[in-house]
């Protein structure tokens, strides 16, 4: 059989590092109607912790009025097992926010505008401009805490209302934060308007231009090519992926998608073709197996209800049976045409 490193390329992962950053207790969680106990989140946390995640998006410091899921951000936050190695960062809308987050030990800040000016009214209820000085105003408030900063850019790859984002639109943006001196930029597929060919030239575009900053991708899976799109990142030199325990999440301006792309889906993948991503698949299945208990419906993931491909199954009980009845229907079968 041809294996990985005979067909090279993206498809051979050939132990090379890839970060997964799991955004479903902030993304996912935020979604749901169903609110998860804040002792279940913090078990939720330190099973993701254990299963080796490279960052954890733990909640977000918004109005618990606005997101009511996320109500008790400060308790989860301080409660959780912090496992060396692991980056536990936390959603922040304004300074506040950021006050709150740093209060509870958030490792790093993440902030949201949309690359979209259509979409950025819409979901925030700002003006890019506005959205943008009052992001300085969170940087900051974290430098001078010494916390760590990454800029989350919505709509990246297309806007639902506007269509097409430029490119240069959206380099305009990360240059600005850059010229802040925030470290790290993740390029957002909001409502999975994503596709391969459009990811790799964005993504190679963004990392020459900018080889210091760390960019992750964050896909969703709405037009299912959501693998496709992380691969096509991979081609292009990425290395961070934002992905959501079970495929939770989704956005109010796709309705009825599916969620971010699945965390145990894009690990056993990228683990079948020999990349290294540090994450132990059957505890991070165990942690998405929980779900549908604690959200009250069944989640999109593919792999938690089929398993690894190579979880194998039993025999049928009578396969013994079966085989004696096949070996003899051969040798009638090669026999006959011996005789002939």
């Amino acid at each position: 059989m041809t294996n990985a490193t005979q067909v090279g390329g993206v498809w051979a992962g050939a132990g090379k590092r890839i970060h997964m950053q799991e955004v479903g207790l902030r993304d996912g969680l935020q979604m749901e109607a169903t609110f998860v106990p804040t002792e279940d989140k913090i078990a939720l946390a330190n099973a993701l912790s254990e299963a080796g995640l490279s960052k954890i998006e733990v909640t977000s410091f918004t109005s618990p009025t606005a997101i009511p899921a996320l109500k008790d951000a400060e308790v989860v936050m301080r409660e959780i097992t912090r496992r060396p190695g692991t980056v536990y960062t936390a959603l922040v809308p304004n300074v506040r926010g950021a006050e709150r987050a740093i209060e509870s030990r958030a490792d790093e800040l993440n902030l949201v505008m949309s690359a979209s000016a259509t979409h950025n009214i819409a979901n925030l209820r700002m003006t890019q401009e506005h959205s943008f000085a009052a992001l300085a105003q969170v940087v900051a408030t974290a430098q001078a805490a010494r916390v760590a900063v990454n800029v989350s850019l919505s709509c990246v790859f297309g806007c639902p209302m506007e269509g097409e984002v430029a490119p240069g639109a959206v380099f305009g943006w990360v240059q600005r934060f850059v010229d802040l001196g925030v470290g790290g930029v993740t390029l957002c597929d909001t409502t999975g308007m994503a596709y391969p060919t459009q990811v790799a030239a964005i993504t190679a575009a963004a990392r020459a231009r900018w080889p210091g900053v760390e960019f992750t991708l964050h896909f969703h899976n709405t037009r299912g090519m959501g693998l496709a799109n992380v691969l096509a990142g991979i081609s292009a030199g990425a290395d961070r992926f934002d992905a959501s325990l079970g495929g939770l999440g989704g956005c109010p301006y796709a309705p009825g998608a599916s969620g971010n792309v699945c965390s145990e889906e894009i690990v056993h993948a990228l683990d079948c073709m020999g990349y290294a991503t540090g994450v132990d698949l059957p505890r991070l299945l165990a942690a998405a197996q929980r779900l549908p208990a604690l959200i009250g419906h069944d989640i999109p993931s593919q792999i938690a209800k089929a398993g690894p491909r190579l979880a194998l199954h039993p025999v049928p009980g009578d396969f013994e049976a079966i085989r004696e009845r096949a070996l003899a229907r051969e040798k009638e079968l090669l026999g006959g045409g011996r005789a002939a």
